[in-house]
């Protein structure tokens, strides 16, 4: 990473208050860099160890891909679909049902949906497609099939809506008990074209950051997170973690941060692009333990790299959400770990694997201030006393 071309070339200037190309951050931004790792990871370990202590934590979800379509279009994305294309979709009442009873009676007690940014806004087949189901936005018809998984399963919405309104995030908060968003990065490059963001409204690093403090203002505890190696350079992904780390330090909604590692796949722009070495995803997790508040979980996925045991060393404490029945639609060529093997695995390297909600136990204790009134007492019968999982299925039972 050229981090002394960044300091001549990048001026000081402020981005919804955060800094960007500022010396401090660059000086910051070298020292982590050219910091022995061994050091730094060891530096982030304890960090991990004073907070989190020798557990790691990871949810037990189903997955609903709640549609696939997207006005955006990423470089490295596969999982979007143009409306023209045959598996183009949006699921119906009753798929999202039959996912979320699958889900349950596997144990799981987190029903994740994800899907693409507002494809009614581009596409008039989405519009048609919505209009269909009696809907007119992507949010709505979210917030309907939340609801409806609410009133038919013991299942706990989180949703990975993207960008959001204050009215929509105000919306959503009444059906779901976390949301999320990848901040991804806060370089403004990468929307140029031949970026892997560009001609991606919803990418534009500012709505990016629009949507996490409006966030924090709802009191939406929140994941957010980078992802690595899209063209991003060293000091980029610096200043992405301070950016998080600041709208925390605000609000104090942020409950994870996800360091996702970039792969290539067959049929996407970036088919022919470098993915981050171990030692990158290593120095970066470990930057990021550093520079985020220690009450912010850490998390890494497991199923992207057939080394993540290694990210323990780094300062993860969470594995995010792992499937006993669906696939990840995102990754979909990287299966997810057993979580039995997952456990072992963990217990080899000195770690206990425990199950959490998908709220954390911080943001449960503080009740109406984080939740939904209608949702409180539903939660509340599935924490244990420390606010884990009260069922922890891995211990007791294979798949």
């Amino acid at each position: 990473m050229l981090i002394q071309s960044e300091l001549n070339n990048r001026s000081a200037e402020m981005v919804s208050g955060i800094p960007t190309g500022s010396r401090e951050l660059f000086d910051e931004a070298r020292h982590l860099l050219k910091s022995d790792l061994e050091s730094l990871m060891a530096r982030a370990a304890d960090i991990r160890d004073g907070h989190w202590g020798r557990a790691v934590t990871y949810s037990r979800k189903a997955f609903v891909p709640l549609t696939n379509m997207c006005r955006d279009t990423c470089a490295y994305c596969t999982f979007v679909k143009h409306p023209d294309h045959p598996d183009a979709n949006i699921m119906s009442p009753d798929q999202v049902l039959a996912t979320a009873r699958k889900g349950e009676a596997k144990g799981c007690k987190e029903l994740l949906f994800s899907l693409g940014e507002k494809p009614e806004l581009r596409y008039d087949k989405a519009r048609k497609a919505l209009s269909l189901l009696g809907y007119e936005s992507m949010t709505d018809y979210l917030a309907a099939m939340c609801a409806l998984v609410l009133a038919e399963t013991s299942m706990l919405p989180h949703v990975n809506a993207g960008t959001l309104s204050d009215e929509e995030l105000a919306k959503l908060r009444l059906v779901s008990v976390s949301m999320g968003m990848m901040l991804e990065t806060t370089s403004r490059r990468l929307t140029g074209k031949g970026g892997a963001h560009h001609a991606c409204p919803d990418k534009v690093p500012l709505q990016r950051l629009r949507t996490l403090e409006r966030a924090g203002q709802r009191k939406v505890p929140f994941t957010t997170g980078l992802l690595i190696g899209i063209g991003e350079t060293w000091a980029e992904r610096i200043e992405a973690l301070h950016a998080i780390n600041d709208s925390h330090a605000r609000h104090g909604h942020i409950q994870e941060v996800i360091i996702q590692n970039f792969q290539t796949k067959p049929d996407i722009a970036m088919a022919s692009h470098p993915e981050p070495s171990l030692e990158d995803m290593l120095r970066t997790i470990a930057a990021a333990r550093i520079i985020l508040s220690p009450d912010i979980s850490l998390q890494a996925p497991p199923n992207l790299s057939a080394r993540h045991i290694a990210y323990l060393d780094a300062g993860i404490n969470d594995w995010g959400g792992i499937s006993p029945v669906t696939i990840d639609f995102i990754n979909p060529q990287h299966a997810w770990p057993q979580i039995e093997a997952l456990a072992e695995s963990c217990k080899t390297s000195g770690f206990a694997l425990k199950e959490r909600l998908p709220i954390y136990p911080a943001y449960l204790q503080q009740g109406s201030d984080y939740l939904s009134p209608k949702l409180q007492d539903r939660i509340a019968a599935m924490a244990a006393g420390n606010g884990l999982a009260r069922e922890q299925r891995h211990l007791t039972q294979g798949e």
